[in-house]
């Protein structure tokens, strides 16, 4: 059984990177860009594709280095801000390639000088507390 949630948890990252803006930016909004260090290890991203523009869908797939099998994700662009802000949906496919557990994602890009950018990345619109669970963040923000 799946529990729902009571309040609205938030996964927030932050990253500073030894990179210019632009550069930060350009990693996250082309799917070329994206194909050299997207997906963790085990996973690259191994396909990007979409229409970067508000209301534009995009579409990627990890593949398993191991097995093979192809993780297909997804989302619909809510809001571009170049080089500042990006707002997206995010959800995995099933194996008809339609949606599941569709998610919001905020990202914002701050300069911290000529050659520093702080990322911050927010997920939100979990489901489930297992599903919230699932991204390794367990204490609420201020509980620890």
């Amino acid at each position: 059984m799946v529990a729902p949630l009571e309040a609205k948890p938030e996964l927030v990252i932050e990253r500073v990177f030894d990179a210019p803006r632009q550069l930060v930016w350009q990693a996250w909004t082309d799917p070329q860009q994206m194909l050299k260090w997207g997906g963790p290890r085990s996973h690259p991203v191994v396909h990007g594709e979409g229409e970067f523009k508000v209301g534009g869908k995009w579409r990627a797939c990890l593949r398993s280095v191991e097995t093979g099998e192809d993780l297909w994700q997804g989302g619909v662009y809510r809001e571009i801000k170049p080089p500042e802000k990006l707002v997206h949906t995010f959800h995995w496919e099933d194996d008809d390639g339609k949606p599941e557990n569709e998610m919001l994602l905020e990202l914002t890009f701050e300069e911290q000088g000529p050659k520093k950018t702080k990322l911050t990345l927010k997920q939100t619109e979990f489901r489930s507390v297992e599903e919230f669970l699932a991204t390794g963040k367990v204490i609420p923000e201020g509980k620890a």
